[in-house]
């Protein structure tokens, strides 16, 4: 059955990072399906938090991008991030996006992408206007991890948040989610189990082509011993962890720490490292594509870290790509997280204490020391990810589901730990 499908969410393409990757990968493969699609986005600025001066000086733009018309309104984009510009920000595009897709014919079907939360409240208004479902899809529990994170206090926006969070779980055709724990805590806050869905993200297949440590000639011994973080700079991070290791083992020549990506954090991380007089950690801007994986192949170990405070459910989409690439991992993170859980199912890497630095720095000195140990993470990760993260078959359950809420069907992923009957999982945004 053909769909007319609106998105609506604030990341997209050209962003690299975060939500973008993946909302548009849904779309433009529900557009191959054969469904009518169109985005309604915001301007192009993440994680640099920085428009493109071609997408500069307009309120709307309309393109075609892989069969998806791409419907861009304006929306305030600060420089330095704090909670308050972020609410400014997102409220903006909530604003000027709810314009926008009032100029688009009606859909069929809402499809709206959370965070920003606020946008639960354009789908409640155009769903009732239009008298179309909407699929409420939570990349992020953002109520919970503004508090959690000391974001925002408790108080009457926070109160306020939580009821538009409550309202729009009451709305919706269907809440899909990325991860099992995720699902739990939205089913905890009242909703159904039968309509709380996982719609996970997926492996870029590309990155199974990259040789597992031992099965490549740079295998052979390579001095330093790169361990490597890839992606968003951000509060949730937590990457002084990483500052504070590199600085233990300032005197080891033999390992260097590597920093690529972008985000708010990013200058004052910079500005420490000049402090502290780190020469064996490096930063490395945003790569292109083919430059990214040349990188990711050449990592001897790569880090997911995440402040204490996390919520315990969320789950970095980069750890989809690091067991894609067969990358072992270190883990910063708390032993109750949905990361470590990961890890330990799938004999990935080692998990260590989040916000403590010596831990991280004698993972480090244990892995380079047992490059079997290494190649065997690195095997047992990309297993992993081949069985629950394999691009079509994740597609694939998605626009089923998408159908079922189109149809008045309510399709649930009924899972055990991370997989549901399609054998899927799932991950967090930025």
């Amino acid at each position: 059955m053909r769909m007319r499908i609106l998105h609506l969410g604030i990341n997209y393409w050209p962003d690299e990072t975060g939500i973008a990757p993946f909302a548009t990968g849904r779309c433009e493969y529900l557009a191959a399906c054969g469904h009518e699609v169109a985005a309604c986005t915001g301007l192009p600025y993440y994680p640099q938090w920085c428009v493109p001066e071609r997408y500069r000086g307009r309120w709307f733009s309309r393109d075609q991008q892989n069969g998806v018309t791409v419907l861009r309104s304006w929306m305030y984009v600060p420089r330095k991030l704090t909670s308050w510009r972020r609410i400014l920000h997102e409220g903006s595009f909530v604003c000027s996006s709810l314009v926008r897709a009032f100029g688009n014919r009606r859909p069929d079907l809402l499809f709206v992408t959370s965070p920003p939360l606020g946008l639960a409240a354009n789908a409640i208004a155009l769903s009732r206007l239009w008298r179309v479902p909407y699929v409420l899809h939570v990349a992020d529990l953002q109520p919970d991890t503004a508090l959690e994170l000391g974001m925002l206090a408790k108080g009457r926006f926070l109160r306020t948040l939580y009821r538009l969070e409550a309202a729009a779980y009451r709305n919706a055709a269907l809440v899909s989610t990325l991860t099992e724990a995720m699902r739990r805590r939205i089913i905890a806050k009242g909703v159904p189990l039968e309509k709380v869905a996982i719609f996970s993200d997926w492996v870029d297949p590309q990155l199974f082509s990259i040789a597992a440590p031992g099965e490549s000639p740079e295998a052979i011994r390579k001095s330093p011993f790169t361990v490597t973080h890839f992606g968003n700079m951000g509060v949730k991070q937590g990457l002084e962890v990483m500052l504070e290791a590199a600085k233990l083992s300032r005197d080891d020549s033999g390992v260097v720490y590597l920093l690529v990506g972008d985000g708010a954090a990013r200058p004052s991380l910079e500005s420490k490292v000049r402090e502290l007089n780190l020469p064996n950690l490096r930063f490395l801007p945003l790569q292109p594509h083919d430059r990214f994986l040349d990188l990711l192949a050449r990592a001897d170990v790569c880090l997911v870290t995440q402040q204490r405070t996390v919520a315990d459910v969320v789950f970095p989409s980069k750890m989809i790509t690091l067991l894609a690439a067969a990358r072992p991992v270190i883990a910063s993170v708390g032993v109750k997280s949905e990361v470590a859980r990961v890890m330990d199912e799938s004999g990935a890497g080692v998990t260590v204490a989040p916000e403590n630095p010596r831990a991280l720095a004698g993972a480090v000195i244990r892995l380079r020391a047992d490059r079997g140990l290494l190649a065997r993470m690195g095997r047992a990760g990309r297993a992993y990810a081949v069985d629950r993260w394999e691009r079509e078959a994740v597609l694939k359950s998605t626009e089923r589901k998408l159908a079922g809420a189109f149809n008045g069907n309510r399709v649930p992923a009924v899972v055990s730990g991370a997989v549901d009957a399609d054998r899927m999982g799932g991950r967090e945004p930025h």
